[in-house]
């Protein structure tokens, strides 16, 4: 059984890339990203303030639209496709997963029930943190914080 909580977050400034792509690309687009944003954090001199994120906002696996970003502590000047922007402030619920990437449908699920037994709407987007990384750690042991919005 998951430990899903609400929480009531502030706004957080992130950098980001958006774009849309098949489920099989999905790794090598969200990797690329990732290493873009790095990239250009290093060269403004700044970190990102908590783990990497991967938002989902919808669930069509042959055209996901999704964008790949890392909090950071201020808002931060674009470069190309790198934008800034602010996650909004607002209700979430999230839950702490531990396991495959492909093991991640069950939690959604509960997640969902849990919405709608304690009346709230989800948002419609999804984030997930991701903590470390399959290059790191085996599979068993890969760490993701689901976050959903809500009202």
């Amino acid at each position: 059984m998951l430990k899903i909580e609400l929480s009531e977050e502030k706004a957080q400034p992130v950098l980001m890339i958006r774009t849309t792509t098949r489920l099989e690309l999905l790794p090598q687009v969200i990797g690329e990203s990732y290493a873009k944003i790095m990239t250009y954090l290093a060269e403004l001199g700044e970190q990102a303030v908590f783990a990497p994120f991967t938002a989902y906002h919808n669930l069509d696996m042959q055209n996901l639209d999704v964008e790949m970003g890392f909090p950071v502590a201020k808002m931060l000047p674009e470069n190309d496709e790198i934008k800034a922007r602010e996650l909004p402030a607002g209700k979430v619920v999230a839950c702490m997963y531990k396991g495959p990437y492909n093991g991640m449908e069950q939690p959604y699920k509960e997640m969902a029930e849990w919405i709608e037994n304690n009346g709230y709407t989800a948002s419609g987007i999804a984030y997930e943190y991701y903590f470390n990384s399959p290059l790191e750690v085996p599979e068993s042991e890969l760490l993701t914080k689901i976050a959903m919005p809500v009202r």
